[in-house]
Order: C-alpha cells, then sequence, then structure tokens
C-alpha cells in the first residue's frame, strides 16, 4: 500500500515522472499496473533502480537491509530511502556493510507517517502523505545533494519531511506505536481468558476495550519483525510502563485515593499538551546559513532543526563556485520559529541570517 501510494503520488504530483516497480509477487506487479502505480514492471530490484533520480524501498523490515543493500549495488546516483518503522537496524545494515562510503551516502532512512489497516497495492492512494509528516534520519555519511533531492520529491508528494536521529525515532516509534501494539494484544488475551473462564461475552459498555485493543493481532509476521528489529527501545519503554504500572497498584492496594486522582489529572494534562502540539499553519521565514562543503553539514542542520520541532516547509542547496562553500536555505513556519532556528545554526557555528522580503539576507544572525 505505501509502494503503490507513492508511485500514484509520484505519477501525479512529479512532473515528468516515471515510476518503474518491482515486486517478488507477479500478481503485486500486476494490480500495480493496472491501478496506475507505475509505468513500467521490472523483473529485479536491480533493473527497477537502473538510472533512477530517487528509488524508495517499501518492504517488510525483517528483510529491509538486504533490499537496501541490492539497491544501492544496482549503482547510479539514485538518492535513496525506504519506509520501515524502524531505523536503526537498517542504518547499521548499511553502515556495516562491504559498500563504499560513497555509495552509502545516497542512503537516507525515511517513514512516513501514514497508512491504514488496509494492505496490498488495491488499497494504495495518491493523497495517502498529504500533509502528513516523513521522517528522515539523515547520519554524518549522508550527501547534501542527495538529501535535498529526497527532500523535495517527498515534499511534492505532499508530505512534510522531518529530519530525526534514528535513535531518537526508533525511541519515539516505540512509545507512540510499538508499545500500544504490544498492550493491545496482551490486553486482548487476558480479556479473553477472563471472559471465557466466566462464560460471559464482551460487555456492551466496552468502548474504550474495543478502542485499546484495535490493533491487536495485526499482521504476526510484519509485527514480529518490528518488535524484534526495534527490540531494544521497547524493552526501554516496556520497563517504564511497568514500573508506572506498579506505581499504580501501589496506591490502589494501599487505597490511596487522593495519590489516585492527582494521577488521572496528571495523565489529563499530559494528553492535552500532546494534542496542543498539532503543528498551525501560517507564514513562513528563510534563513540563509553559509556553510563549508563537505560531507554532513546538511544532515546537521537538518537534525538539529528537525529535532527541536521546527517544521521545515522547504530547503534549497547553493554552492559556491569554486564548490568549497555555499549556503542551505531553509523555510520554517513563523517569525519566532526563524529565531529558534538561528540560535540553534549558530550553536553549530555556522552564520545564518533570515532572508528579508526583498530577498536578501538581514541582520539578524
Amino acid at each position: 500500500m505505501i509502494g503503490g501510494s507513492v508511485g500514484l503520488a509520484a505519477r501525479e504530483r512529479l512532473e515528468g515522472a516515471t515510476v518503474r516497480g518491482f515486486d517478488p509477487s507477479a500478481r503485486a506487479l500486476e494490480r500495480a499496473l493496472e491501478r496506475g502505480a507505475i509505468d513500467e514492471r521490472c523483473d529485479s530490484v536491480e533493473e527497477a533502480a537502473r538510472g533512477a533520480d530517487v528509488c524508495f524501498v517499501c518492504c517488510p523490515v525483517g528483510v529491509l537491509g538486504d533490499a537496501v543493500g541490492r539497491t544501492l549495488a544496482a549503482g547510479g546516483e539514485a538518492a535513496i530511502s525506504d519506509v520501515g518503522s524502524t531505523k536503526h537496524a537498517v542504518l547499521e545494515s548499511v553502515r556495516t556493510g562491504t559498500r563504499p562510503e560513497q555509495e552509502t551516502s545516497r542512503f537516507i532512512g525515511g517513514h512516513p507517517l501514514a497508512g491504514a489497516e488496509a494492505t496490498g497495492v488495491e488499497h494504495a492512494r495518491a493523497d495517502l502523505f498529504d500533509g502528513a509528516v516523513w521522517y528522515l534520519t539523515p547520519t554524518e555519511r549522508t550527501s547534501g545533494i542527495h538529501y535535498e533531492r529526497l527532500y523535495r520529491a517527498i515534499s511534492s508528494m505532499g508530505a512534510r519531511p522531518s529530519a530525526i536521529s534514528s535513535e531518537t525515532h526508533d525511541r519515539l516509534m516505540a512509545t507512540v506505536s510499538h508499545l500500544p501494539h504490544v498492550l493491545a494484544n496482551v490486553l486482548v488475551s487476558q480479556a479473553a481468558r477472563a471472559l471465557l473462564e466466566e462464560e460471559q461475552g464482551l460487555p456492551a459498555t466496552g468502548p474504550s476495550f474495543r478502542d485499546a485493543t484495535r490493533v491487536a493481532g495485526a499482521n504476526p509476521g510484519l509485527w514480529r519483525d518490528i518488535f524484534v528489529t526495534n527490540r531494544e527501545a521497547i524493552e526501554t519503554e516496556l520497563d517504564s510502563y511497568v514500573a508506572a504500572l506498579e506505581s499504580v497498584r501501589d496506591d490502589l492496594r494501599a487505597g490511596r485515593g487522593a495519590e489516585i486522582a492527582r494521577w488521572i489529572e496528571g495523565a489529563r494534562a499530559d494528553r492535552q499538551r500532546l494534542l496542543e502540539t498539532e503543528l498551525a499553519g501560517g507564514p513562513v521565514a528563510e534563513l540563509r546559513i553559509s556553510v563549508p562543503n563537505r560531507p554532513g553539514i546538511v544532515a546537521a542542520v537538518a537534525l538539529a532543526l528537525g529535532e527541536a520541532g521546527l517544521n521545515i516547509v522547504d530547503m534549497a542547496l547553493y554552492p559556491a563556485p569554486d564548490m568549497r562553500s555555499g549556503a542551505i536555505a531553509v523555510w520554517v513556519s513563523g517569525e519566532r520559529e526563524a529565531e529558534r532556528a538561528l540560535g540553534l545554526v549558530a550553536e553549530l557555528g555556522y552564520p545564518a541570517a533570515v532572508v528579508e522580503d526583498g530577498g536578501e539576507p538581514g541582520s539578524r544572525s
């Protein structure tokens, strides 16, 4: 579904784009052609990747490292990314592989926060990524040229690219996605045992249970790979969760009603804060950052801004004629955010300024 949606969005929104695709399933390729998700079907990863500008590797995380390695081995100058929900394992696979660093610099891990419970290319949509955050995980090896190319392609498909480290990504996903799946599986199994022992059906007054267990039992093969590849982050979150449950259990055992009320009030306040973090639309400001031309600069700037929660609306590279230095232009949401961005870039040691309405960098730096 994700790969098909990438193809549909690219064909619809990237001017002049030709989309080639490969899948081990001949039937999946036929469906992709029928849906218009690809222009051409290929017989191998290498054939699909050959001569491409951008490659998206869309497959289960358990086989992602091998698929990315084959895509890199196809050669060429394509920016290569994936759409997996765990990032450390595939980046480590690329980092420790035998491919030259010049090749591995073309791979940037990615994860669009979009999708649905339905699977298969027949459920793909060209508008699936509209307004969705699309995490990118550049490293010190990342090529600035390939990062910009990937960033522009993703932006053109309607998504909002956001740079984040692979460690932060996996910890966040463990918290808001992977741990909830673990808990849903535990809850539904526990309820099934209890109800069967009492020879009772699920009470009609259990909508909260239904909501909490909606994802239970989802695609066992897919989620097995997710849990295994992100096991360290999930284990950490589980330990924290168990500690929190033990604290609640102790309060219940001691009958501490005031503590339980404070716990519920705290959860309500936390939920409100989470809801208020949704980004609002509004004006954007352009920053022009002067940088030396060396590997890792674009990744460092993107990560510093992305991990601070700044929404990078667009970006561009402007190399100097001698190719020894240049400028990175980034557009962020709102003037106040621009001031924050200036401070973060200054901490990296690079001069920066906000471009005024006249088109030239102003004095704020």
